[in-house]
């Protein structure tokens, strides 16, 4: 079990300092010449979660647990403190403090909600806390299906306009992701008392064709972006961070389709 804890503490550590650095990246871009705070808080950010990266690979698989309860420890600070720094902007600009500034409020959101998923799995791991089946694969369906659709609404919005054929299908993607958000939650509060896993698969099952097709559109932006075969103002980190994501939902996904199938299996994916 102990062996088990650490590969996946370092598993989510690794793809989530990423994903922060990354956004510390992002936010900095999007911030006005004049806001030197934010840029340097930002840049403080990019450093930490470098630093935490680099330190998550140096890491021997017979490393002693404990070392790694405090590494998680550690590491659940710097993103606290992440957290909390984009709450502070998405203030800012709730409040028109930073005008001209060119992160959408949505995706500033988007970047704290995942700062905080991050944050509950270093405590769950910690803890060794784990939640009912049912529960897991509705509550982690339900966050990776808003983080789809918002992937799709920015890609929209960044795109060029003249891209209409683009434009149009990231519109009908962000539109799907909510419907399946709506149909997690509607499964959610008709949850059966038994018979649950037929429901459950065929949840799984929808969900992984839509992911799929979310992942290899983002594939192809990506793709394009790089070859300066298409018009946006999507940095090619961006595309490629949010193509990640997009595989990481669908690594999540046939976890959890091997616990259904397989019912004696501990899933430590809750969130």
């Amino acid at each position: 079990m102990s062996d088990a804890f650490v590969a996946r503490s370092l598993y989510e550590v690794q793809f989530w300092s990423r994903i922060m650095k990354e956004h510390s990246l992002f936010l900095r871009l999007g911030f006005r010449c004049e806001d030197t705070q934010l840029i340097a808080e930002a840049n403080h950010f990019f450093k930490i979660f470098e630093a935490i990266e680099q330190k998550s690979h140096s890491f021997q698989p017979d490393v002693d647990p404990a070392l790694i309860r405090r590494f998680n420890v550690e590491v659940h600070t710097a993103v606290s403190h992440i957290w909390a720094f984009k709450r502070k902007i998405l203030g800012l600009i709730l409040t028109c403090q930073l005008p001209g500034q060119t992160n959408f409020p949505l995706l500033v959101d988007h970047v704290s909600r995942e700062a905080n998923y991050f944050r509950n799995r270093l405590e769950e791991l910690n803890q060794g806390r784990l939640e009912p089946l049912y529960d897991a694969i509705i509550d982690e369906n339900v966050f990776f299906l808003r983080i789809m659709a918002d992937h799709a609404k920015f890609i929209g919005h960044l795109l060029d306009p003249s891209e209409r054929k683009l434009v149009d299908m990231a519109r009908e993607f962000s539109h799907d992701f909510d419907q399946l958000m709506l149909q997690a939650k509607d499964i959610d509060s008709m949850r059966p008392q038994s018979q649950t896993e037929p429901l459950l698969s065929q949840f799984l099952d929808q969900n992984r064709v839509s992911v799929k097709s979310l992942r290899d559109f983002k594939q192809t932006a990506k793709q394009l972006i790089e070859q300066c075969k298409i018009k946006s103002i999507i940095h090619p980190l961006l595309a490629d961070h949010v193509f990640r994501e997009a595989e990481r939902f669908l690594e999540i996904i046939d976890m959890f389709e091997g616990a259904l199938t397989n019912p004696g299996k501990r899933v430590q994916i809750s969130h």
